[in-house]
């Protein structure tokens, strides 16, 4: 018997905002923007409580405080450096 871990999903801000329905988040789930090109990623609430993302929401609060720029929560980190770290929380 298997179980599934939570993964992050990746949707392109610029295909999503026209489309409201495109926009919509799953219970439980949480849309973050990432990147110079602002790549919306939708990951499980429960990154929220790791160490290793609450180190990337303290940059986002030092770099944009509570007025994140798209509206939603901002990570200030690369795609790589957020793929990496999100990849980590699934393995465990």
């Amino acid at each position: 018997m298997g179980f599934r871990l939570p993964s992050i999903r990746r949707t392109s801000f610029a295909a999503n905002q026209t489309s409201s329905k495109g926009m919509e988040v799953p219970k439980g789930y949480l849309a973050v923007y990432v990147g110079e090109k602002m790549k919306r990623f939708v990951i499980p609430i429960s990154y929220l409580s790791q160490p290793s993302f609450q180190d990337m929401l303290s940059e986002a609060e030092e770099e944009f405080g509570y007025d994140h720029p798209m509206g939603g929560l901002t990570i200030p980190c690369s795609e790589d450096v957020f793929r990496s770290t999100t990849s980590h929380l699934n393995r465990h």
